[in-house]
């Protein structure tokens, strides 16, 4: 098992931060929130234009037919810049869609237009209901038509797709929308982080087209957020790291009572804690993404445990990273609130951190299970 990435992989890493820093870091993500835009269009088109979108996409299709170890590589610049793109909604979710579970003329009409720009995805399943499950899903399908509403639903001002998951009389399926449908309706949902946009879309009988075969969606739609969940995590732990050299670095330059307050003891615990949880869930990544990259059959616990690592990892070092910079941490004109409301984002966005606990707790079960036969 080699718990490291390439030199090729580092080398794009690198690249993906320096661009970030270049095009204006946290400035783009202030810039959305204080216009209160959706995104950032202009960065988005860039990221278009470096290939990035049709990263996993096969080279037959006009991508560049990588793995997703790239992927993860560019999602931990993502958490660390925090830019206000619709990558994770498009790429880790809607593109991984298409590439595992469409047919062969679904894949040949979308993917070019991935790479391109053409066409921008998102993925709703949850509902207005305390907890998803395959027999409460009130979205329905009727021939080709869905109706039913769909909350939460990442980037729909950037997307002109989704993909749907419907229930069809005692079957549940995944169906491709095209959100331009007059029968589509969005509504701007409230949210604590500015630069990511969510939405609930009410489905008014509009038309649909199933992607996929015979197989059961909701296990279709769990591989998905598994794979999903990992990628998450990178950004998770690129916003934690991010957060724990803010705090280290204030911690250097700030003085109190004539010394640096990183001197002092209630400060280095704050950091070591900070160091602490933020290495264990970049190790609970790299298992993540050797069962992602492997197709291991320990990727449910792999996604699960680099999902709730990296979740608790960035919540405390963006708490901390405030805590750290004391009353100036609680200020609009200092970035810690940033981190502090994307944290909280991240940690909802695929389900709840409890959520993950339980696949967790199932996935353990069944890996002891298994060994004990």
């Amino acid at each position: 098992m080699n718990l490291d990435f390439s030199d090729d992989q580092k080398f794009l890493q690198a690249e993906a931060r320096k661009f970030f820093d270049k095009e204006g870091g946290l400035l783009l993500a202030r810039k959305v929130m204080d216009n209160d835009a959706e995104g950032d269009q202009e960065l988005w088109k860039k990221i278009i234009d470096l290939g990035w979108t049709g990263i996993r996409i096969p080279e037959e299709h006009g991508g560049l037919g990588l793995g997703h170890l790239e992927l993860c590589v560019i999602a931990e610049e993502i958490g660390r810049s925090l830019a206000p793109i619709p990558f994770s909604s498009s790429v880790y979710l809607f593109t991984e869609a298409i590439i595992n579970f469409a047919n062969d003329d679904i894949k040949a009409e979308i993917l070019p237009k991935l790479v391109t720009g053409e066409c921008v995805g998102t993925f709703a399943i949850a509902e207005d209901t305390k907890k998803i499950t395959p027999n409460n899903i009130t979205c329905v399908v009727d021939g080709d038509k869905i109706s039913g509403s769909k909350i939460a639903v990442p980037d729909v001002g950037f997307a002109t797709h989704a993909i749907v998951l419907v229930k069809k009389e005692k079957n549940l399926e995944l169906r491709l929308v095209k959100l331009a449908d007059s029968n589509v309706e969005k509504k701007l949902q409230k949210n604590i982080d500015k630069s990511r946009s969510f939405y609930q879309l009410n489905f008014n009988g509009c038309d649909s087209q199933k992607i996929h075969s015979d197989e059961d969606a909701w296990d279709l739609s769990e591989h998905l957020l598994d794979q999903a969940a990992v990628m998450f995590a990178f950004e998770q732990v690129g916003g934690a790291e991010q957060s724990l050299d803010m705090a280290k670095n204030y911690a250097l330059e700030r003085y109190a009572f004539g010394r640096q307050i990183g001197s002092y003891q209630a400060i280095k615990h704050k950091l070591a804690d900070m160091y602490i949880s933020l290495t264990l869930a970049r190790s609970n990544c790299y298992y993540g993404a050797w069962a992602l990259s492997s197709d291991s059959p320990e990727l449910k616990l792999a996604a699960a445990t680099s999902r709730v690592s990296a979740t608790k990892a960035f919540q405390l070092c963006a708490k901390e990273n405030i805590q750290t910079h004391g009353g100036n941490g609680f200020t609009w004109e200092y970035d810690c609130h940033l981190f502090y409301k994307r944290s909280k984002v991240l940690s909802v966005n695929i389900g709840s951190e409890l959520s993950w606990k339980e696949k967790l707790v199932s996935a353990m079960e069944k890996m002891n299970t298994l060994e004990n036969k």
